[in-house]
């Protein structure tokens, strides 16, 4: 009943460098998944000031991509915790959502102090917030924002890549799971901190078969805020 994602193992370069080789299993067996090392440049004459500017910015870019799949794989463990604990996948779509929302009521906060982004005066501005600022500082990726309803209150964002699936594959006894559905959880989360309830959640997902990824964002009300009595 477990998802079974394949051995993810580190290359020896980076396996020195996190003190040991890393890998995770998820459930039983699983078809392989390719390793994506990094490229590797060969070395040129270069001023030693250069080389030394030149190796720390490849060390910098090195260590966000190993954070970033650390990341990735220590989400896909919580969520094979939770096909492990939870009888069927609507349960741990709940969960997962709910797990997001949690997060997306606290991150507002610092996605704000941030981004120093102000306030938004429609529907319209939010998505190209949600789509050019907030995706790209936490994830590194920039959805496009598309299918617009007659009204305006509702949209999609199409993710081109997803890092949270980048090793991950669906068996077909959990064609039902929304793997990534953590995500509709923090934009939720994240949107009624600033007023705003909206519905979030995935229409297309290419873990399930799809050509692209997409989630469907839906504006429901504007959130009144309860002011103490006697303040204006």
């Amino acid at each position: 009943c477990c998802l079974p994602v394949p051995v993810r193992k580190l290359s020896r370069e980076r396996g020195r460098r996190y003190g040991k080789q890393i890998c995770f299993r998820f459930g039983n067996g699983g078809a392989l998944i390719k390793n994506k090392h990094l490229n590797k440049g060969s070395l040129t004459a270069r001023s030693p000031k250069r080389y030394r500017m030149s190796r720390q910015a490849n060390r910098g870019t090195e260590s966000k991509r190993m954070n970033s799949e650390l990341f990735t794989l220590t989400y896909g463990a919580l969520v094979t915790q939770l096909c492990k604990d939870y009888e069927n996948d609507e349960e741990v779509n709940k969960q997962l959502d709910k797990m997001g929302y949690n997060i997306g009521v606290r991150l507002i906060e610092d996605f704000l102090a941030r981004s120093s982004v102000g306030r938004c005066h429609d529907f319209r501005e939010t998505a190209d917030v949600i789509a050019k600022v907030a995706f790209k500082m936490y994830l590194g990726i920039t959805p496009s924002v598309t299918n617009w309803s007659p009204a305006g209150d509702e949209f999609s964002l199409i993710l081109e890549s997803n890092p949270l699936v980048d090793f991950v594959e669906l068996p077909d006894n959990h064609n039902a799971l929304v793997y990534s559905n953590l995500l509709c959880g923090v934009l939720r989360g994240a949107l009624e901190m600033v007023q705003m309830s909206v519905d979030v959640r995935f229409a297309q997902d290419t873990l399930r078969g799809d050509n692209v990824t997409e989630i469907r964002m839906k504006f429901i009300k504007r959130i009144e805020e309860n002011l103490p009595a006697g303040d204006d």
